[in-house]
């Protein structure tokens, strides 16, 4: 069994950037990525010690592929593999959607974006969204407990404003443990690689902790700068279940700084490129007002604050997984957060998705041709997103 330790930077690095320039169709497509090319092609690990990494990433908050090849990475190549493999899979994705939240971004604000072009983008949206909760609903929420669990965060979220909606309907998961009947998990073995010391994990977490106690802090000064980089650091410190759920978080954080017309002409546009869906972030720097920050120099800032915790979480769990992944109480826990960010995102469905999406008859019929194309019809996303920018364009120049 390959262990995966005996590797350079540079090869991790060329890697995840081939990864990063072909890596369509979300987390899970993601992972089937990186089985092929990492075990099966290139023998890092075997499937077992890749399975482990995996439940690892998928018990952690944050952008599960991304950490998963952190992890990869960091078993290959130490600290600087880690950081290799975050950069060869995140950057293509990355400069194209700061790329495009600069032209967003100043076209929102002079008026110039093609008549229709943000409504199919948003229409694309959302059908992007109605996939994801339906898709997620059998995973998140397979029995009465975890579906009413989720019922309950989304009544919560759509009735508390902001942020108070968000921590409120995972507050909702973490009370409902108690009620949680789970199976009992397989003994749980650590992954293989290299792994961090345990002090390193330590610290790894008390800095996660910090980061979370103390950001919140600076942004309470007024500063742009402290929002942007609270607002991203603690989006990416809750996400549970996948990268879709990012989207109400990010909606709250970012409230007042990004136009919402070009929020969701963004998110849009983040299904079409390759790479993982946290590169959204970095559209919202480009695109928005940070207070005089350049919007090149926000959409990195954004981009590396939203990453911050993942790479953290992962060092922080490695040392400790073998402990960790079996225990019952861990396990609820997770299980009642995921239930309780399945209700975050069908609020997130309604609005700001969408009412900010249909706003006529035309809006909705169409949604409803998307919808077709995507579910029924199973067109890739990253072919839908386009041809739902252009539809858009095509039924406002028709008047």
């Amino acid at each position: 069994m390959g262990t995966g330790s005996d590797g350079s930077a540079g090869e991790v690095f060329r890697a995840f950037l081939k990864l990063g320039l072909t890596a369509f169709g979300g987390p899970v497509a993601h992972l089937g990525f990186f089985r092929t090319e990492f075990v099966a092609r290139r023998g890092w690990l075997d499937d077992e010690a890749y399975a482990r990494i995996v439940a690892l990433c998928q018990f952690l908050p944050g952008p599960a592929s991304s950490q998963v090849g952190i992890a990869l990475g960091f078993g290959r190549a130490g600290w600087a593999g880690a950081a290799a493999a975050w950069a060869g899979f995140t950057l293509p994705s990355a400069l194209l959607m700061i790329l495009a939240g600069l032209a967003i971004g100043a076209g929102a604000e002079a008026g110039r974006l093609p008549d229709g072009l943000t409504t199919g983008l948003k229409i694309a949206a959302l059908a992007v969204v109605v996939q994801a909760v339906a898709g997620m609903a059998g995973s998140l929420a397979p029995d009465r407990a975890r579906r009413s669990v989720a019922a309950v965060a989304a009544v919560v979220a759509l009735t508390l404003p902001g942020l108070a909606g968000q921590l409120g309907a995972i507050l909702i998961g973490l009370l409902a443990v108690p009620l949680l009947d789970l199976p009992a998990a397989p003994a749980a073995a650590a992954p293989a690689g290299r792994r961090p010391l345990r002090r390193a994990g330590a610290a790894a977490l008390l800095i996660f902790l910090a980061g979370l106690v103390l950001l919140p802090l600076w942004s309470a000064t007024g500063d742009a700068t402290g929002r942007l980089i609270d607002g991203m650091y603690r989006a990416g410190s809750l996400v549970f279940g996948g990268g879709h759920v990012v989207l109400p978080l990010l909606a709250a954080e970012t409230g007042g700084h990004v136009d919402g017309q070009a929020f969701l002409a963004g998110y849009g546009l983040a299904q079409a490129v390759p790479g993982p869906l946290f590169t959204f972030s970095a559209f919202l720097g480009a695109a928005g007002s940070w207070g005089g920050l350049p919007g090149w120099l926000a959409g990195i800032i954004g981009l590396i604050a939203i990453f911050v915790p993942a790479a953290l979480l992962v060092v922080a769990a490695l040392p400790f997984w073998d402990r960790i992944a079996g225990h019952p109480g861990a396990r609820r826990a997770v299980a009642g957060v995921n239930a309780a960010v399945l209700g975050l995102l069908a609020a997130a469905l309604y609005d700001p998705v969408f009412v900010t999406a249909v706003s006529g008859p035309r809006d909705a019929a169409l949604a409803i041709l998307v919808l077709l194309a995507l579910l029924v019809w199973r067109l890739p996303v990253w072919v839908l997103v386009p041809l739902a920018a252009a539809a858009g364009m095509a039924v406002a120049a028709l008047g």
